[in-house]
């Protein structure tokens, strides 16, 4: 069956079939072809979109802007700073006067909420750079990483994420691993488990896929036979330094360490969805090393900058995911 996915949103997993996910990895290696090749790609030549940030980022500014300018579109970027959004101006009314200039609309913030009210007011297509709940397009770039390391053929594959698997990483590739099927596990404390209600969510669609979703607190059980092993920050971003000192005291028996990959199939890789803290060079590693006495936190950088590690391709593949997002959606 043919997909079709012009002039939806992309919001959550969730709301895609795994056919509609799959469907968006081809393109994204068509693309990705296209871009290694330097074969021009302007397929949406003349269209604009506009990038909403109240969180800042690094990989989905950068993607979606240089993934714009690959289709021949035209990027306005708004942070907080430059925009009334929320202060002076509803979402709603924002959403309605953004959706009669731009042809798509890129929203990286807090509240699921916003995204989903952007979406229901515009009239364009909206793409969820990030929320408190959910991280749709890194996901995306995560399965064609794997997918990339694995011959091309990801079901099957064990994931396992080390750490506060309740954050929207961690829920969200619950989701990407259920619906593609590869068997999940979240490894952490009991305070870090995803909710219920997102766990209740992905169990039938694991099923029906052929794969398996669970929880432990056993590093070992966790990560034996795993094909990937993924961790993210301690501390997202909004969240207060004062937290620092808990999630530390919390964590740290999930670090990724060698020991860890070695529990890990041969053929294990790892991966990341960056920042990472896995070394001192960074205002914030430089202050946590020197308050808490400790130089790595959710990641040994042995184990990153090491030969398993994927991170720096999972990276550039935001790029070619992003791009295929929009290329979808708005053609």
């Amino acid at each position: 069956m043919a997909v079709n996915l012009s002039g939806r949103s992309f919001l959550k997993l969730l709301d895609f079939s795994s056919a509609e996910i799959r469907y968006l990895l081809d393109l994204s290696r068509d693309l990705k072809r296209l871009k290694r090749c330097g074969t021009p790609h302007r397929y949406l030549e003349g269209k604009n979109i506009v990038l909403i940030f109240e969180k800042t980022s690094t990989r989905t500014r950068c993607a979606f802007e240089v993934g714009a300018s690959d289709l021949g579109m035209g990027a306005t970027y708004l942070d907080t700073s430059g925009s009334q959004m929320g202060k002076k101006e509803s979402i709603q009314d924002t959403g309605r006067v953004l959706g009669r200039m731009y042809d798509g609309i890129e929203f990286r913030g807090f509240s699921q909420d916003d995204v989903e009210q952007l979406a229901a007011c515009s009239g364009v297509p909206v793409w969820n750079g990030l929320t408190d709940q959910w991280h749709p397009t890194q996901m995306l770039a995560d399965m064609l990483t794997i997918s990339e390391n694995f011959n091309g053929e990801i079901r099957g594959r064990k994931l396992v994420f080390m750490g506060d698997a309740k954050n929207n990483v961690g829920r969200s590739l619950m989701v990407a691993c259920a619906k593609l099927g590869l068997d999940f596990v979240a490894c952490g404390p009991v305070e870090c488990m995803p909710s219920a209600d997102v766990v209740d969510a992905c169990k039938p669609i694991a099923e029906a896929n052929g794969c398996t979703v669970a929880l432990t607190q056993d590093v070992n059980r966790a990560c034996s036979g795993a094909h990937v092993i993924y961790t993210d920050v301690w501390v997202s971003m909004g969240e207060p330094d004062d937290v620092w000192a808990e999630r530390i005291k919390l964590l740290s028996p999930y670090r990724v360490t060698s020991k860890v990959m070695g529990m890990a199939d041969a053929s294990a890789i790892f991966l990341h969805c960056l920042p990472s803290f896995h070394d001192t060079r960074t205002e914030i590693g430089a202050a946590v090393a020197k308050r808490y006495h400790i130089d790595e936190m959710e990641v040994a950088d042995e184990v990153f900058e090491s030969s398993q590690s994927k991170v720096f391709d999972q990276a550039e593949n935001r790029m070619h995911t992003i791009k295929a997002v929009m290329l979808a959606t708005l053609r």
